[in-house]
């Protein structure tokens, strides 16, 4: 078997897989189930990935290298089309849409917020995971973007700032779910729009605060 066969059955194993576990967490999975919906046999699953185990991995290896290298380009390109200065507030806002995007705007976002529920509930990740293929790159990638757009701003302080930056994110989709799920009057729909302009503007004064304080 050529290798674009060999990658044509692994992509297909990868979103049978997807599927399943999101659905299903990781131990009601079965690999008889997923291996009939990518169309392979059970043997394809070891032969490919080892086992189920590693399938999972792979599963979320896929997700993380695609969102985080959503978010790594999206902080890069408003860096090069400012020419290398870009405004805080248009670093901000490009960061953050980048960082919702897989998770609300496309078709499988529900599917993603599903996993990530799961995983955090029934843990079967290794514990540096995210930290190795998701954190560390993007803070680098956000550690030059602030130092361009906020040169004040101590170097030290980036973890602190990109990590309340992350919760006010992760607290809009949370909020936005549980809107949702309501048809109450009283509860207002949620404007992305308007909660990435709010988080914008709150998050780029307090940057703005912070260097100002530590530049004294």
């Amino acid at each position: 078997m050529n290798k674009e066969a060999n990658n044509h059955i692994r992509e297909r194993l990868l979103k049978a897989a997807e599927d399943h576990f999101c659905e299903k967490g990781f131990e009601r999975a079965s690999i008889r189930d997923i291996t009939a919906d990518a169309g392979c046999n059970i043997a394809s699953v070891n032969y490919h990935f080892g086992g189920k185990k590693k399938l999972y991995l792979g599963v979320w290896r896929r997700l993380l290298l695609r969102i985080r290298d959503q978010r790594i380009a999206a902080i890069k390109e408003v860096i090069s089309q400012s020419g290398g200065s870009p405004s805080l507030e248009n670093l901000l806002r490009s960061f953050a849409y980048a960082f919702l995007g897989p998770l609300v705007g496309e078709t499988r976002s529900g599917q993603l917020v599903k996993l990530m529920a799961r995983e955090m509930l029934d843990r079967h990740l290794p514990s540096n995971m995210f930290v190795e293929e998701m954190i560390i790159p993007t803070m680098a990638a956000m550690r030059e973007g602030l130092g361009r757009a906020c040169p004040d701003l101590e170097e030290s302080k980036v973890p602190l700032v990109l990590f309340s930056i992350v919760g006010q994110l992760i607290h809009v989709i949370r909020i936005k779910a549980v809107f949702e799920e309501t048809d109450l009057p009283e509860i207002p729909g949620l404007d992305l729009t308007e909660a990435v302009n709010h988080i914008v503007k709150f998050s780029a004064a307090g940057i703005r605060a912070y260097a100002e304080g530590a530049a004294k």
